[in-house]
């Protein structure tokens, strides 16, 4: 008995037996882990939201290069240009040559 009443007197039982502590404790874990919006579903919902976001800025800027392109395209010059280095156009009775640099090193090593 004298444990029991050594237990009631001290502070800590006294505010985990309140009653609006027993209810609070588990109605807080249950909506930060259990529940349908939890904080562990907005914590995911938050990275997505921001990954879109990121998707946004990069689709944002290659519209913007995009239409820089076709204002510069605009002009027959660079419209001539652009098709003869991206695809590869040439004018009749001339020709083109590709000059491609080649990609593997070389394993001798020399010496002087």
């Amino acid at each position: 008995m004298k444990f029991f009443d050594r237990l009631k007197k001290n502070p800590f039982y006294k505010i985990l037996t309140n009653i609006f502590v027993l209810f609070f404790i588990p109605f807080i874990i249950w909506m930060l882990f259990f529940d349908d919006n939890s904080y562990l579903v907005h914590r995911e919902f938050n990275k997505e939201i921001e990954d879109l976001e990121s998707t946004i800025t990069f689709y944002e800027e290659k519209l913007f290069l995009d239409k820089e392109m076709i204002k510069n395209l605009q002009d027959s010059l660079q419209l001539e240009r652009f098709a003869r280095e991206k695809y590869l156009m040439k004018k009749e009775n001339e020709d083109i040559y590709i000059i491609e640099f080649d990609t593997i090193k070389n394993n001798e090593q020399f010496s002087i």
